[in-house]
């Protein structure tokens, strides 16, 4: 061999070594990697190495190559890692965060501090679109390499996880190490639908009922608490409309029941004993003005024709005058003795005619867009059978302090068996019109939403988000989510929705 040929070969060997320092540069760890290396996840292959190869405590490199099923490099992806040594006695989780980034096509890299010696599990998570894969390792320092925990299975599911602990995923099946029960598996396509699959068999055992959205023409029953209360257009007030002193009293108590006409007290005025005396010189003088000015004198001062005419026939002025009952009813109020002195305008006493009552009730601001004039109800007082009434009013401001509303309903009294004061009970009947109905039961809460799950058939289950209106024996009015004759399910929804909202994941919980 001569010495041209040894030159050639020197520089090829040289150029190899080279090359081969390059790569390692290039793709530190990497290089080891064969196919055997890679771990399938969801829908990637996977690599990942630790330098140094056992792990110290400090700082240390983590290296991720992450290819797609045709085993190109994979850019863009969002990765993640942590180590965590768990809790120990009184001493709290710690946590070991990487910061990666992507240096090459496909190839993460990122360092870690690892702050004490002992086991430190090590997480994994990478995101791409609406792929997401999860990885766990068994780490810990001075031990060589990382050991395969747990990954995201491939193909049609996702992971396994328990309906009641829904932070259990596994990458196969088993059971739950919390509870004990099966774990269930995860499809790609739960998590992106939102729908599950129930068997015929669990919908069993968790007694699953289907039924429909129906469409029903409803009323909404509404109970209101009142009680019964004056007429007050049915009230009258006696006053004078000069001074004077009261003499006989004839209403001795309050409650009294009084006739029209009737009198109620005398009174002496030196006013009206004037009036009285100049009506009565009118009369006898023959003079139809002066009789005529001399009345309107008297009327003005409050006195009526039945007093005229008592006066009349009596010829001559009286010292204490009658005051007779305007109206029949019963006196509620009284503000005078005998012998009292009483001003012009004092109120003395309040008669109330009790044939006809109101019954005042109180609805909250919610129920105001619901009533008007004209509704039916019943009435329900000291336990007696239902009295028919309706709607005569409904006050346009609410009571400052309850935030409610009065609601006056009439109330025929002639018989006189219900007095004011009363408790009543009433029932209206609101008219909604058609409306779509489902079973109350078949409504979930989750927070301010309303989930109703929609029987897809051949087992699938679709959690849908509805808007809903009122309960109505035992139904949910549904406004927005559902047509009728939609196939939904009427029970079971609690254990159907642990088993939905683990899966899936969906936006609606």
């Amino acid at each position: 061999m001569n010495k041209r040929t040894i030159l050639v070969i020197e520089v090829v060997v040289v150029g190899l070594a080279l090359l081969l320092w390059w790569w390692s540069a290039a793709e530190p760890g990497s290089q080891a990697m064969g196919d055997a290396d890679f771990i399938s996840a969801g829908p990637y292959r996977v690599a990942v190495t630790v330098t140094p190869d056992k792990p110290v405590v400090g700082e240390n490199q983590l290296q991720i190559l992450v290819r797609d099923n045709d085993g190109q490099p994979l850019s863009g992806a969002e990765v993640r890692a942590v180590g965590e040594m768990p809790a120990m006695g009184t001493m709290s989780a710690m946590y070991a965060p990487a910061e990666i980034t992507e240096v090459a096509p496909g190839r993460y890299e990122g360092s870690f501090e690892l702050t004490m010696a002992g086991e430190w599990p090590l997480a994994v998570d990478i995101a791409e679109g609406e792929n997401h894969v999860d990885l766990t390792f068994d780490m810990a320092t001075g031990r060589e390499g990382l050991r395969l925990a747990t990954a995201t299975p491939a193909g049609e599911v996702a992971y396994h996880t328990c309906s009641m602990h829904p932070s259990v995923k596994s990458a196969t099946p088993g059971t739950c190490p919390i509870c004990g029960m099966d774990l269930v598996p995860v499809t790609h396509e739960e998590i992106n639908s939102g729908s599950i699959r129930v068997e015929e068999g669990r919908r069993q055992t968790i007694a699953i009922k289907t039924g429909k959205v129906t469409r029903e023409t409803v009323s909404l029953p509404l109970r209101l608490q009142g009680q019964l209360a004056y007429d007050e257009s049915r009230l009258t007030d006696i006053s004078l409309r000069f001074d004077g002193w009261i003499g006989e009293l004839k209403v001795t108590d309050e409650g009294q029941a009084i006739s029209q006409g009737e009198t109620l007290f005398t009174v002496y005025s030196p006013e009206l004993l004037t009036l009285q005396e100049d009506y009565l010189r009118a009369r006898r003088s023959g003079n139809a003005r002066l009789r005529s000015a001399a009345r309107q004198r008297l009327m003005r001062a409050g006195i009526t024709d039945p007093q005229l005419q008592w006066l009349a026939k009596r010829g001559k002025a009286q010292d204490y005058f009658p005051i007779f009952a305007p109206a029949s009813g019963v006196v509620i109020e009284k503000h005078l003795l005998p012998g009292s002195a009483v001003k012009s305008g004092e109120t003395l006493l309040r008669l109330a005619d009790l044939s006809r009552l109101w019954v005042e009730a109180f609805a909250y601001e919610q129920d105001l867009p619901l009533l008007e004039t004209g509704l039916t109800a019943d009435l329900r007082i000291a336990g007696q059978s239902a009295i028919p009434a309706t709607v005569a009013h409904v006050d346009p401001f609410l009571q400052r302090d309850t935030r409610t509303a009065r609601v006056r309903l009439s109330l025929d009294n002639e018989a006189g068996r219900y007095q004011p004061g009363q408790f009543a009970q009433v029932n209206l009947q609101v008219p909604l019109g058609e409306q779509l109905l489902v079973p109350e039961d078949a409504v979930l809460v989750s927070g301010h939403k309303r989930i109703v799950f929609k029987d897809q058939g051949g087992g699938r289950l679709m959690p849908v988000p509805v808007r809903t209106g009122y309960r109505i024996d035992g139904q949910i009015v549904i406004r927005d989510g559902l047509k009728e004759g939609d196939a939904i399910i009427t029970a079971g929804t609690f254990l159907i929705a642990s088993e939905s909202k683990m899966k899936a994941g969906v936006a609606q919980w």
